[in-house]
C-alpha cells in the first residue's frame, strides 16, 4: 500500500460507462460485532487453514457478485462508502441554483453528465475526432515529440510516462521524472512469454474491433492491430520487469537535460515538455535510461503510419469507457471479462460516482468527512499509532542481528515519521477546473488537464509536505518513502479494520496491523534505502545490510513455495508487502501486550485475547476472487493473494503457534529454523 508516483493520465483507468440504474438505500447506524462468529467455520482446524477457519462461512455466503472479479472486506467498505457518497451527491444535486463554479455545481454537473447515456450514445466516438485529426496532421517523425506532449497533457498515453515527483536524493524538491510506458496489456511479460500467446491473439482481435467501431474497415483494422502489437512488443522487450522496477537505486538516474537529448537524438524533448506544460528545468530523473534510448531507435525504425495507428489506438483505448456503449462494452469484454473474469460491468451509477469521487476527490472528501468521520475516531487512531511507534522502537532496540550504529539511525528515522489521519489540513482548490453539464468526456479530460497543470507547476519547487496522495474516502493507506510518512484516510477506519465498539484485541489485530504494516514499509527492502528525511541514502553498515538481505531471502523462499489455485507466488515481487505484513503483525502484537486488556487476559465468546487478535487479522483479508483475477494478481501485483497474506504470514509468528497450539505435521506449521524473522 505504498504511495506510487502519480500521473494525471491514470485517472482514465477508473472511468467507465454502461447501463444500470441506481438502486441503493442509506445504511442504518448499527453496532457491528467485534468478531462475527457466524463468518467463521469452527469445523476447520486453525492449524490446517487459518484463512478458512476465520472466514469460511463468509466465503460461502458471499459469492462474488457478477460485476466484480474480486470481493472482500475492502469491497464491502467500498460499497458502504459508495452509498454514503451517493447520498452526498444526491443532496448536492438537489440545488438547481448552485452558483456557477461552486463545488456543488461541479459535483452535480459532472455526475449528471456521466449518467446521460442518451447524449453519450448519440455522440458515439465523435469526440475523438479532434485527436484523430491531430494524429493525421503528423507529417514527419520530427513532429512526434510535440504531439505526444499535447496528448500526454490530456491523459492519453503512448511510448513513455512523464510527470513531477520528489527527487529521491533531494527529498525537499520536486523534479521531472521519465519512466517506461506505452503498453496496453497489463505487464511486460504478456508480450514476451509463450504462455500468453492466447492473450495476445485476443488482444489483437480486441484492438481490431475497437478500430472497426471507430470507422475503420475490418481488413484495415486487423492490419493496424498487428502493427500495434509489434510496436508494443518492441517496447516490452526493452522494459524493466516489475521486480527490477522495485529497486529504487536502479530507477534513479539523474541527468541534465542535454544528456537526455544527446541519448535520444531523434526525439525533440524541448518540444515535448513545452507542449506537455512543463516549466523549464535543467535536470531530471530518467527512471529507465535504456528504455528511453531504445524507444528513440524504435521510433526511428517504425513506419510513420504504424506510429499513427498506435497513437490512435492509445486515444481509443484511453477514452473507451467515456464513450458510447458499443465501445465501452467491447473495452470491458477484453479488460474486465477476459483478463479478470468479471462477468458484467458494474452498474452505471457506481462507476460514474467513482469517477466523480476521483476527478473531484477532495471536494467530495471534504463533504464526506463532515458527515462521516467523528473526531473521536481520529483521536483513538492517534493513540494507536503512538502505541505502535513505541512497540516498533522497542523491537528495533532488541534486534539481535543489527548493530547499535544502524539501530540508532533506524530509531531516528522512526522518530521522524510523519503521521496523517483522516483528511488533509489544507484542501485542494478546484476553482480552475471547469465542469459543464454537456459532456462527460470533456469533463474528464478537463480534470486531467487541471491535474497535469497542477503537477507540472510543482517542478522545481519545494515539496508540499501537507499534500495527500489519497482522498479521505479511499479505503486504503500508504507509506511514502520520500516523505517518510504514513497516511490513513478516513474511509479505512471502519469495521472490520477499525471498530469503535470492539475490544482492543480486535482493533490491534485489524487496524493495528495495518498501521504496523505501513510503518514497516519504512524498513522494507525499498523503504530501508531512504533515510529519515526521505532521501535515497544508504544509512546501514555493510554487515547489517548483508544480514538484512539474508533474512529477506528466507521470506522470499517461503512465499515462492506457496501457491494459490495452482498459481505460484513470486516472493521477490511481493517481498515489500510480505515484509510489511509480517512486521505489522509483530508490531501490533507487541503494542497490544501493553494494554490493560491484554494483561487481564480475559476470554470473550470463548476466545482468548490472543486468539481474537489473530482471528481479527484473518478477518480483514476475507476475500473471494475469480481464477483469472488470481492469475493476473500473482503476475502483476506486489501484494500476495489474501489467502497467502494470512496463512503464510502467520506461519512465521511464534505467538500464533501458542495461541492455537499449532503442532508439527499441520499445514500452518513451519519449522522454527525456516521461519522468517526480520522486524
Amino acid at each position: 500500500m505504498k504511495k506510487k508516483h502519480l500521473v494525471a493520465m491514470m485517472i482514465l483507468t477508473t472511468m467507465a460507462t454502461g447501463c444500470g440504474e441506481k438502486a441503493v438505500e442509506t445504511p442504518k447506524k448499527e453496532v457491528v460485532p467485534a468478531i462475527e462468529l457466524s463468518n467463521m467455520d469452527l469445523s476447520i482446524n486453525p492449524a490446517d487453514d487459518f484463512f478458512r477457519y476465520a472466514n469460511n462461512n463468509w466465503l460461502k455466503n458471499n459469492p462474488i457478485p457478477e460485476e466484480y472479479s474480486t470481493y472482500g472486506a475492502f469491497t464491502e467498505i467500498d460499497q458502504h462508502n459508495e452509498i454514503l457518497i451517493q447520498d452526498i451527491i444526491d443532496e448536492v444535486s438537489k440545488d438547481a441554483n448552485a452558483a456557477q463554479g461552486s463545488v456543488a455545481q461541479k459535483i452535480r454537473d459532472f455526475y449528471n453528465a456521466g449518467m446521460d447515456t442518451v447524449a453519450i450514445d448519440g455522440r458515439g466516438y465523435s469526440e475523438l475526432q479532434p485527436y484523430f485529426d491531430m494524429v493525421d496532421g503528423l507529417n514527419d517523425k520530427s513532429e512526434l515529440a510535440g504531439l505526444l506532449g499535447k496528448l500526454h497533457s490530456d491523459g492519453i498515453g503512448g511510448f513513455f510516462n512523464a510527470g513531477g515527483g520528489t527527487d529521491p536524493k533531494n527529498a525537499e524538491m520536486v523534479i521531472m521524472h521519465l519512466y517506461q510506458g506505452g503498453l496496453s496489456l497489463t505487464d511486460r511479460d504478456d508480450y514476451l512469454v509463450e504462455e500468453s500467446q492466447e492473450m495476445r491473439d485476443k488482444y489483437v482481435e480486441h484492438v481490431a474491433k475497437m478500430f472497426e467501431l471507430t470507422g475503420t474497415e475490418p481488413d484495415a483494422a486487423a492490419q493496424k492491430a498487428q502493427g500495434i502489437l509489434a510496436l508494443e512488443t518492441q517496447l516490452a522487450q526493452n522494459s524493466m520487469s516489475r521486480v527490477e522496477r522495485r529497486d529504487p537505486d536502479k530507477t534513479y538516474n539523474k541527468r541534465i537535460f542535454t544528456e537526455l537529448q544527446s541519448s535520444t537524438p531523434n526525439f525533440n524533448w524541448t518540444n515535448y515538455f513545452k507542449n506537455a506544460g512543463a516549466p523549464d528545468f535543467d535536470s531530471l530523473n530518467v527512471g529507465m535510461p535504456d528504455f528511453i534510448a531504445a524507444m528513440d531507435n524504435i521510433i526511428l525504425n517504425t513506419d510513420l503510419n504504424t506510429i499513427k495507428d498506435y497513437l490512435k489506438w492509445k486515444i481509443i483505448h484511453g477514452s473507451a469507457s467515456m464513450l458510447s456503449s458499443d465501445l465501452d462494452n467491447e473495452n470491458f469484454n477484453f479488460y474486465g471479462n477476459y483478463l479478470y473474469g468479471q462477468e458484467v460491468q458494474q452498474p452505471r451509477w457506481r462507476r460514474i460516482l467513482n469517477a466523480t469521487s476521483d476527478c473531484l476527490g477532495e471536494a467530495v472528501g471534504q463533504l464526506y468527512v463532515e458527515k462521516h468521520f467523528p473526531a473521536e475516531a481520529k483521536e483513538r487512531m492517534l493513540n494507536l499509532v503512538g502505541n505502535l511507534r513505541v512497540a516498533l522502537g522497542e523491537r528495533i532496540k532488541t534486534l539481535d542481528w543489527m548493530s547499535d550504529e544502524t539501530k540508532a539511525k533506524a530509531l531516528h528515522k522512526l522518530d521522524c515519521f510523519n503521521v496523517k489521519i483522516g483528511y488533509p489540513d489544507k484542501w485542494k482548490d478546484y476553482s480552475e477546473y471547469e465542469v459543464t453539464p454537456e459532456s462527460y468526456f470533456q469533463n474528464v479530460h478537463r480534470a486531467i488537464r487541471f491535474e497535469t497543470k497542477r503537477e507540472m507547476a510543482k517542478i522545481g519547487k519545494p515539496v508540499d509536505k501537507e499534500e495527500w496522495f489519497m482522498t479521505p474516502q479511499t479505503v486504503n493507506a500508504y507509506y511514502s518513502p520520500e516523505m517518510n510518512e504514513i497516511v490513513f484516510p478516513a474511509a479505512i477506519l471502519q469495521p472490520p479494520f477499525f471498530n469503535m465498539d470492539a475490544d482492543d484485541a480486535v482493533n490491534y489485530g485489524g487496524i493495528g496491523v495495518v498501521i504496523g504494516h505501513e510503518m514497516t514499509h519504512g524498513f522494507d527492502d525499498q523503504g530501508c534505502k531512504y533515510d529519515e528525511n526521505g532521501n535515497l541514502n544508504n544509512w546501514w553498515t555493510e554487515e547489517d545490510a548483508t544480514k538484512f538481505g539474508e533474512r529477506t531471502k528466507q521470506l522470499v523462499k517461503l512465499f515462492d513455495e506457496f501457491s494459490v489455485r495452482g498459481n505460484q507466488i513470486n516472493g521477490q515481487l511481493t517481498l515489500g508487502e510480505n515484509i510489511a505484513d509480517l512486521g505489522g503483525l509483530n508490531v501490533a502484537w507487541d503494542a497490544y501486550q501493553m494494554t490493560d486488556e491484554a494483561k487481564a487476559n480475559k476470554s470473550i465468546d470463548g476466545f482468548t485475547p490472543a486468539q481474537r487478535f489473530f482471528i481479527s487479522y484473518g478477518t480483514i483479508w476475507r476475500n473471494n476472487s475469480r481464477d483469472k483475477f488470481i492469475e493476473r494478481q500473482v503476475k502483476t501485483d506486489v501484494h500476495s493473494p489474501a489467502e497467502a497474506r494470512v496463512n503464510r504470514a502467520l506461519g512465521s509468528m511464534p505467538h500464533f503457534y501458542e495461541a492455537f497450539d499449532i503442532q508439527p505435521g499441520t499445514n500452518m506449521y513451519i519449522a522454527p529454523e525456516e521461519r522468517a524473522a526480520i522486524w
